[in-house]
This record gives C-alpha cells, sequence and structure tokens, in this order.
C-alpha cells in the first residue's frame, strides 16, 4: 500500500500540519531540549553518581571553569591516574565504583572481575539464534536487539528489586562487548561479504582485552593499546544523569518496566548523532581537512579552511565544527585532556604525530574563528569526541565500532542510574506540553471532503 501511494504529497501534508511557530516556544517559555535559556540544563532530578562541572553561575551569569568530571565523588583524573601508576587496567575498576558507590579492595577487585569474567559467554544458541541470523547493518540496532532478546533467556526478567536489577546489570555489562563484537563479525560476513570470525571471549581478561580480542580476526593486541581502549572506556563509562541516554534510563526506568527494556532504550539514543554518534562525524571532518588543507602545519590555510566550514561552504555545509563546544565544559573537558594525553604517545608509536599535530591545530584554533564569524564571546573547548575517534582508528577499529564501544563504556553509568531511579524515583516522569490549536474543527463526513 505504501508504495502505492504518493508519499511525496503525503509528505507536504505532514509537514503542513506539523509546523509551529518559533514564537510560540518563546511565548510560552517552552524549556526546549530540556534547557533554560542562558544554556543550563532544567533541573529534573539528584544523583549521587556522576557529576559534570564546566562552569558556576554568579548573579545569574554563567563563568566558565576548568571543567571536572566526578565519579561517585572522586575526580577522573584522579582515578586514572591511579590505576595507571599502578600499571592495571581501570574499567572494572570504575564499573564496581559506579554500582556500588565505593572503590573496591583488592580481594574485592578480584573478586568481582571473575564475576564478570564467568558471565560474558553467551547463552546457548544466542549467538546462532539471535545475531547471526538476521544481521543488522547498524550494529547499534543489533546491541539494541540483543538486549532486548536477552529477556528470554532470563528466567526472571521482570524482577525489579534491587538484587535481581544487580545480576541483569552485571551480565550486560559482562555480555556488551561480546554483543558488539559478534554483531560487528556476522555485519562484515554478511553485509560486506568478508570471513566471519567468532572468537570465544576469555574469562580472564578485561572488558578492553576481550573487545580487542573478539573484533580482531587474529585476535592479538598490544598492552599500548589495550590500556589506551581502557583509558577511553573508563573515560566514557557515565557523564551524570542529564545526558540523553542516561536521562532516558531514567524516564523509561520510571515507568517500572524491565531492565532489558530500559537498556534498549538507552542504546537507541547514543546511537544518534547528536550523541552517541559525534565522534564519527569528527572523524568524516577530520579526513576532509586531510583532503582539503594542503600544509597541515599551515595555521593560515587551516584558519581559512576552518572558516569555510563555519560558514557552511565546507564538509557537510552545517557550519559545525564538530567536537568543538560541550553543553557543559567550558575551558576544557577533562575527558578530552586525558585521551589526548595518551593519544600523542600512540600516534608517536604508530607514525602518526604529524596527523595528531593536525587535530590539534584545530582544537587550538577553531574557538576563536567560531567566535569571531559567529559574533559570540562564548568559551569553547574541544570534547571528548574530538579525540575518540582518531584514537580507535589508530586502534584499527572501524568506524561501525565507534558508536557501540561507547555504549559497551556507558552501560555501566546507564545500570547505576537504573538503580538509582529504582532507589529513589517512585514517580513515573511526565513533563508537560501544551496544546496550541485554539481552533475547533469540526468533523466532515467522508462523501464532503476536498
Amino acid at each position: 500500500m505504501v508504495n502505492s501511494i504518493d508519499m511525496q504529497r503525503l509528505s507536504a501534508i505532514i509537514l503542513k500540519n506539523n509546523q509551529i511557530d518559533p514564537s510560540f516556544f518563546s511565548r510560552y517559555d517552552v524549556k526546549r531540549g530540556l534547557r533554560n535559556n542562558d544554556g543550563t540544563g532544567v533541573l529534573v532530578g539528584l544523583t549521587q553518581i556522576g557529576d559534570v562541572h564546566g562552569y558556576i553561575v554568579d548573579e545569574k551569569e554563567k563563568v566558565p571553569v576548568e571543567g571536572r568530571l566526578r565519579y561517585r565523588g572522586i575526580d577522573v583524573a584522579d582515578l586514572v591516574n591511579g590505576f595507571q601508576r599502578e600499571r592495571r587496567f581501570g574499567y572494572e575498576e570504575t564499573v564496581y565504583l559506579l554500582l556500588f558507590g565505593q572503590l573496591p579492595n583488592e580481594a574485592e577487585l578480584e573478586e568481582f572481575k571473575t564475576v564478570l569474567g564467568s558471565r560474558r559467554l553467551l547463552p546457548d544458541g544466542f549467538t546462532e539464534d539471535m545475531i547471526l541470523t538476521a544481521p543488522s547493518s547498524n550494529i547499534m540496532n543489533k546491541l539494541a536487539r540483543s538486549v532486548l532478546a536477552s529477556y528470554s533467556y532470563d528466567d526472571n526478567a521482570e524482577d525489579s528489586s534491587i538484587e535481581n536489577v544487580l545480576r541483569q546489570a552485571v551480565c550486560l555489562i559482562a555480555r556488551f562487548p561480546v554483543f558488539v563484537s559478534y554483531g560487528f563479525q556476522a555485519k562484515q560476513h554478511y553485509h560486506a561479504n568478508k570471513t566471519l570470525f567468532i572468537h570465544s571471549p576469555d574469562p580472564k581478561l578485561g572488558t578492553a582485552e576481550n573487545l580487542l580480542r573478539l573484533i580482531r580476526p587474529d585476535a592479538k593486541y598490544t598492552k599500548l593499546e589495550a590500556e589506551l581502549l581502557d583509558l577511553a572506556l573508563v573515560l566514557h563509562a557515565e557523564h551524570g544523569g542529564g545526558n540523553n541516554s542516561a536521562f532516558t534510563i531514567h524516564v523509561v526506568s520510571s515507568s517500572d518496566t524491565d531492565t532489558y527494556s530500559a537498556v534498549a532504550a538507552a542504546v537507541g539514543s547514543l546511537k544518534g548523532a547528536k550523541h552517541g554518534g559525534a565522534n564519527i562525524k569528527v572523524r568524516e571532518m577530520i579526513e576532509d581537512f586531510k583532503a582539503n588543507v594542503g600544509d597541515w602545519k599551515d595555521e593560515e590555510e587551516i584558519s581559512t579552511y576552518i572558516e569555510k566550514i563555519v560558514r557552511k561552504e565546507a564538509y557537510d555545509k552545517s557550519g559545525l565544527v564538530y567536537g568543538m563546544g560541550h553543553a557543559v565544559y567550558t575551558y576544557s573537558d577533562p575527558r578530552a585532556v586525558l585521551l589526548k594525553e595518551k593519544a600523542r604517545i600512540l600516534a608517536q608509536e604508530k607514525g602518526l604525530l604529524e596527523e595528531f599535530e593536525l587535530y590539534h591545530m584545530i582544537e587550538r584554533l577553531s574557538p576563536a574563528v567560531i567566535g569571531r564569524l559567529k559574533g559570540v564571546d562564548k568559551v569553547i573547548c574541544a570534547n571528548v569526541d574530538f579525540y575518540s575517534g582518531f584514537v580507535y582508528a589508530m586502534l584499527g577499529i572501524p568506524q561501525d565500532l565507534y558508536t557501540p564501544i561507547f555504549a559497551v563504556a556507558r552501560i555501566a553509568g546507564w545500570c547505576a542510574h537504573r538503580i538509582e531511579e529504582i532507589i529513589n524515583g517512585g514517580r513515573i516522569m511526565r513533563p508537560a506540553y501544551k496544546h496550541i490549536r485554539t481552533v475547533q474543527r469540526e468533523y466532515l463526513p467522508l462523501h464532503e471532503r476536498v
């Protein structure tokens, strides 16, 4: 039926009947995007999990400060420096901190890692029936399907007690890298006609090492590669309750639905280009720079090309310099700072320092160009997406996996927020929408309609 009707005409009708006068949003003081007019977020909840700090408000004005990110009160920079100083991987320790609200001691950490390792294997028949059957061209969609399918393999799927939700959370955290890796291998085989590689996860390895092992045909990786991916996972594990996917977890969980439905909804949120897909846009933009800028060390030539992008004359004509700017951070995004330091080391090892310096140059020059052309004095910094795509590219990770890897990290924060909502929520979230059609319309009999 859809193919036999005029979709272009119907689309025009839909556009006409759904457009709202932009002035109405100001007239009724609508908080579009749940943001106030000064750019601050509308306060809709409280959390003890992640603290994102990028400015202070002084006499009703935003004052920029250096960015700070805390997990359960611990500065993420201190967390990273702590486990890296001891030459350890840190993602599993970070998951423990987010879920339980405190750092594990040595015995608790080893026990938790053992539990995660024991739960990485998928249930019998899951890989064949739920992943290799009907493979998806988009791994995030396959991930969401794998999460929803997990409901069918859970004998106690609906129980929302904290003990049961914690069990479900640990299983999902353990299996996310496997869901993603097998979904990627299925796409490579069925959509790109490549050899299918299905490695079993190693229960003795952590999340970063297993992920590299599962996505690579030879299952090999270097210690530095695993350390860098581990760092990326730690930095993406949580970002407060106000980001779109964490808020989705709160909203959906408030309806008293099951864990799998709530997490699948968060996956759908993260898939969006304005959220988890932003690092792909950065990577594509940099490739455009490389193709159109002759001298990567010429500040004037790079500034000129940034101007073209801002004026909507280059790249995707959006006017956006992807990876620059953040809803909260002003002077700096601490995640970008930490990732950049490690990225420089790997770039030197892989002979990619020249490209790293191109990133650095664009990061340094963009704020002034954007401010001058847009006539704003807003403080702008590089966000974590600016360097994460470069890191994944250096690790030989295809773009198809950039956002799924984000999900592998963020499942920890999502599960922590779901538990927090169950304990403290109690009311279904239901914001208001004002109906603005004031003229009542009469129902016309079918034969009188034009």
